[in-house]
């Protein structure tokens, strides 16, 4: 009966990520696509790691999501969650770099319009 209730109570909690399966893996199928054609140029090869490893952990959250849904297993929602944990810590990490390099460029941008309008 205990087991029961636990498993009706993990289900009504993954509930509003089962609905939102279907989205997390399109965004994860979306990143996977979007890291192929990032590696097909020279640089891109670089980084396109990224965004391959990240919609391969949104894949496995939206497996997990949707066992758990069915069996009302613990650790594999502890896995899910743990998985979704770590594509929002990457996300994180890769906007405050998309965010530095931007403040650099601009700063680097108007070093160089400085400079252009002194020679004049």
């Amino acid at each position: 009966m205990e087991s029961q209730q636990l498993n009706e109570s993990l289900r009504g909690i993954i509930e509003p990520l089962y609905r939102a399966k279907f989205w997390i893996q399109l965004n994860g199928i979306m990143l996977i696509l979007a890291g192929i054609l990032i590696a097909i140029s020279i640089v891109g090869i670089l980084i396109a790691w990224l965004p391959i490893w990240v919609g391969v952990v949104l894949m496995q959250a939206a497996k997990s999501i949707d066992k758990v849904y069915h069996s009302g297993d613990e650790r594999e929602m502890r896995f899910a969650l743990s998985k979704i944990k770590t594509y929002f810590t990457i996300f994180g990490v890769m906007i405050l770099l998309q965010l530095l390099f931007m403040v650099i460029m601009m700063f680097w941008g108007g070093m160089g319009f400085s400079a252009m309008m002194s020679s004049y």
